[in-house]
């Protein structure tokens, strides 16, 4: 039954967001009275906690692990590119291979991401580490280049990741067609090589010359 109730309010929440779902809405979902909820779940924010902590928890062990297996294989000469491949594809995999319940989770990580306030935190708690890996790995693979400069690409990167999460539709009515919001595959095929270029482009033009 936890199993529903979450599924139930992940679908409603990356839909409508915390403050547009009732326990109530839920219940109605599952079908079954909503006492059964607050049973379950003190509020609703405990149960919105809970929706993101199930899948959070996964896609960052999995980046974790293979930002490590990179590193490890890299034997001390990472790439960008390398890097953004173990954090950026492995994440989009999930919501290649997983299904729908995967890309309602993408959908509402995407709502959080950009939420202010208490969104800014959840994202700090449950993604710090394997960012913070990530950017570890990229300052060996640039090693003359800036902290800021580093940081600012990340700060791109997951820009867009946030924004191919959401699914919004804007890229299918743009490109007639020719792209589509929900067509991870396209995205994974192409992501990384446009972002390692960014990275290269803003930490290059600020290194210190040779001499």
């Amino acid at each position: 039954m936890i199993e529903q109730i979450l599924d139930a309010a992940e679908l409603l929440f990356s839909q409508h967001g915390l403050y547009g779902v009732t326990l109530k809405d839920v219940a109605k979902h599952v079908g079954v009275h909503h006492t059964l909820i607050n049973y379950y779940f003190d509020d609703k924010k405990a149960l919105f906690d809970q929706v993101f902590a199930r899948r959070a928890v996964v896609t960052s062990e999995r980046r974790m692990r293979m930002l490590e297996e990179y590193e490890k294989a890299s034997k001390g000469k990472p790439t960008v590119e390398g890097a953004l491949r173990a954090f950026l594809d492995t994440d989009l995999d999930l919501y290649i291979e997983g299904g729908e319940g995967w890309r309602n989770y993408a959908a509402l990580a995407s709502q959080v991401a950009n939420t202010p306030g208490w969104g800014a935190q959840m994202m700090d708690e449950h993604f710090d580490p394997v960012v913070l890996r990530l950017v570890g790995i990229l300052k060996k693979a640039l090693p003359d280049a800036a902290a800021e400069d580093i940081f600012w690409g990340y700060h791109f990167v997951t820009g867009a990741l946030v924004l191919t999460l959401a699914r919004t539709g804007r890229i299918d009515e743009l490109s007639g067609g020719l792209c589509r919001s929900d067509d991870f595959v396209a995205v994974k095929e192409r992501m990384s090589s446009f972002m390692a270029a960014g990275f290269m482009a803003i930490c290059k033009q600020r290194m210190p010359a040779a001499h």
